[in-house]
């Protein structure tokens, strides 16, 4: 073997993002179990004050947010010594939000991956789901706050998910 052949290193954490409904859950799932990680949803780390506001149709203000994203950034911390590759379905919308989630780490320890598509796919999606707290009404609210910015990966959510998951594989260097 050649040290060509050699995958590329792999990132210590990997946070699959977007607005709620893109797939940031299954993307995450299927990306943690092909590369040996572990992947957590960050909405079961939400407090139940949290959930309910959300559920009521209101949305969260960044002070909601500032607690979750600390607890967050300590399981970060915590499952580094659990795995070598930890994948983390959050929203991470605004670049506030992302650098508390990245709280100094190296670049190469720490990739965002925004599931992007149309609100109209996105609504469509979400429309068919059942039981989750997030309702449909609040997917305005969640576009008017997401920040792109160019140290994204940007994979489109508007193809099936083995797609999107070779395509991220791809980047990473283990295709």
């Amino acid at each position: 073997m050649q040290p060509t052949d050699l995958p590329a290193p792999l990132p210590r954490t990997i946070i699959v993002m977007g607005v709620s409904g893109c797939g940031k859950t299954l993307i995450g799932t299927l990306l943690a179990e092909r590369l040996g990680g572990i992947c957590e949803d960050a909405d079961d780390f939400h407090s139940l004050a949290n959930k309910d506001k959300m559920r009521a149709g209101i949305p969260l203000t960044d002070e909601d947010r500032w607690p979750w994203y600390a607890a967050l950034r300590a399981r970060i911390e915590e499952m580094r010594g659990q795995t070598a590759v930890y994948v983390l379905a959050c929203s991470a919308l605004k670049n506030i939000y992302r650098e508390k989630l990245r709280k100094g780490d190296a670049e190469e320890d720490f990739i965002f991956i925004h599931l992007k598509g149309s609100k109209e796919v996105i609504f469509s999606r979400m429309a068919k789901r059942q039981g989750h707290y997030m309702p449909v009404s609040l997917l305005d609210s969640q576009f008017a706050i997401l920040e792109e910015s160019p140290d994204l990966w940007t994979v489109s959510l508007e193809q099936s998910p083995e797609s999107i998951l070779a395509e991220i594989l791809q980047r990473l260097g283990h295709a």
